[in-house]
């Protein structure tokens, strides 16, 4: 859950794809290979729980409740929005700092109104998904968080919002406006109304996949459709063919949620890492199954974020099948290949070896075995803009895990002109495509295009202090009118 900004891998990049990469040997031997996947064994199941507590572990991991509670539940994380930092809360049974006093119909009403006992909670915890959970589901997930361990401490960092986000009581009536944050379609199957259900309030996809109206709720004519979140793209996961992921099978979707990859097509990390990390990964066969024929019965919205379509032929191949999982082999293969074009050269290719080479590997296909990204034939370096590219250059990218490793941001080590020199590099010799003209004015562009908060948020504070000034100046004007009626009698 990393709704308004903002999830097991290096470089993410990116879900969607096109036609001529999936109708490529590559897509058919992943769908073969992963044609029955085994369900991934979920944490804190136990013999010794009630059904309703086992049940209630799953709807957690299906809630995607861990991506910001963190799996202790004790909160603390930041989630970035245009308004500023919230952060997430201890939900543990700790009567003090946590959820202990809660009963079932205080979580019912925080989930599906946004209303704690004492305040109305921000969307960051994103109850407009969440008001259309089912009775039996959250009754599952208050039965189990009862069991996990309490943890007495408050998370180090509390919410503090600038005037006016502050008045929390403002989203009264912001909810009038924005929950539920989704209909329900017609003509769906049970398959897909089930996968309805998972993708629009368990998972709450559109809180990062849904572009934001001028209030920052969901914007439903672009359904899907991808949005920015900070450094972030969540891509356009519709059924379009040239900018969503209409050329996936529906069972490149189970793959891609329950693995976090397609080969030489996707690979999850960021925001949508730890989505899979933290949830769909422990997702039910038939779940998986049910959110991937949803999605392909949705709306297709094509975006001007198109993906290129790829020559196959152009990618490269290892130098030969095991080096990918032999480091002894690949640090001599990098050695020999820095040698080659001249150590200490500024090329673009001698960056891409000094820089990403030591990971990702010469030939793109990375460490499988340490858990670094390959990238060729992604998505997300094929793709028209370059913006997701050039940030994760920038900025780097955290594992989803405290396992992953971290990929460093480089935008204090190289300049404009040679993040834009790599970036061209990775494109074309990792992507397949022909040509890439990312120049130095590109980068800087893009990481100086911060978040495009709406005029209503932009200016609230301002809107606020004329709202109140105004007000005064009516209630003032009132009583002068009621005095002077009252001279006249």
């Amino acid at each position: 859950m990393k709704p308004l900004s903002m999830m097991l891998s290096m470089l993410v990049i990116g879900m969607t794809s096109n036609a001529a990469m999936a109708e490529g040997a590559s897509s058919v031997n992943t769908s073969l290979a992963n044609a029955s996947l085994p369900n991934t064994s979920l944490p804190n199941i136990s013999p010794a729980n009630s059904e309703l507590v086992n049940r209630g572990v799953y709807i957690a991991r299906a809630a995607d409740c861990m991506a910001c509670h963190g799996e202790d539940y004790t909160g603390g994380t930041p989630i970035e929005t245009p308004m500023g930092e919230i952060y997430s809360t201890n939900i543990t049974p700790s009567k003090r700092y946590g959820i202990g006093d809660y009963t079932e119909a205080d979580l019912k009403n925080a989930l599906q109104k946004g209303r704690a006992p004492n305040h109305m909670l921000y969307p960051a915890m994103p109850y407009p998904s969440y008001s259309g959970m089912k009775e039996e589901d959250i009754s599952a997930l208050f039965a189990y968080l009862q069991t996990v361990p309490a943890v007495d401490e408050a998370p180090k960092e509390k919410t503090d919002l600038p005037f006016p986000f502050n008045i929390r009581s403002l989203m009264l009536g912001w909810n009038l406006l924005n929950v539920p944050s989704t209909e329900k379609r017609d003509g769906l199957n049970e398959t897909q109304k089930r996968g309805e259900y998972i993708v629009n309030n368990l998972e709450h996809c559109g809180t990062c996949h849904t572009p934001r109206n001028s209030t920052m709720g969901f914007d439903k004519s672009m359904y899907l459709s991808g949005a920015q979140l900070g450094h972030w793209h969540a891509p356009n996961i519709t059924p379009d063919e040239s900018s969503g992921i209409g050329s996936w099978s529906e069972q490149d979707i189970v793959t891609y949620l329950r693995t976090g990859e397609l080969d030489q097509r996707a690979y999850a990390g960021g925001p949508m890492g730890e989505a899979v990390a933290h949830s769909t990964r422990y997702l039910k066969n038939e779940d998986l199954s049910a959110i991937a024929s949803y999605l392909k019965a949705v709306p297709a919205v094509q975006t001007d974020d198109k993906v290129s379509a790829v020559d196959v032929s152009r990618l490269p191949t290892p130098i030969n099948e095991s080096i990918t999982h032999d480091l002894l082999a690949q640090k001599e293969y990098l050695k020999q290949a820095k040698a080659k074009v001249g150590n200490g050269s500024n090329s673009p290719e001698s960056l891409y070896l000094a820089t990403c080479g030591s990971c990702h590997g010469v030939d793109g296909y990375g460490q499988p075995d340490a858990r670094y990204a390959p990238i060729v034939g992604l998505s997300s370096i094929r793709r028209e803009r370059p913006d997701a590219l050039v940030n994760m250059i920038l900025h780097g990218v955290a594992g989803a895990t405290n396992t992953s490793p971290i990929m460093p941001g480089f935008s204090d080590e190289l300049n404009s002109e040679q993040i834009a020199g790599i970036t061209n590099y990775v494109r074309v010799n990792f992507g397949g495509l022909t040509s890439s003209d990312v120049n130095a004015s590109d980068v800087d562009r893009i990481a100086n295009t911060g978040v495009d908060k709406p005029f209503l948020i932009k200016y609230a504070g301002l809107l606020a202090i004329i709202g109140i000034i105004v007000a005064i100046a009516i209630i003032v004007f009132i009583i002068r009118a009621i005095l002077r009626s009252r001279r006249r009698a």
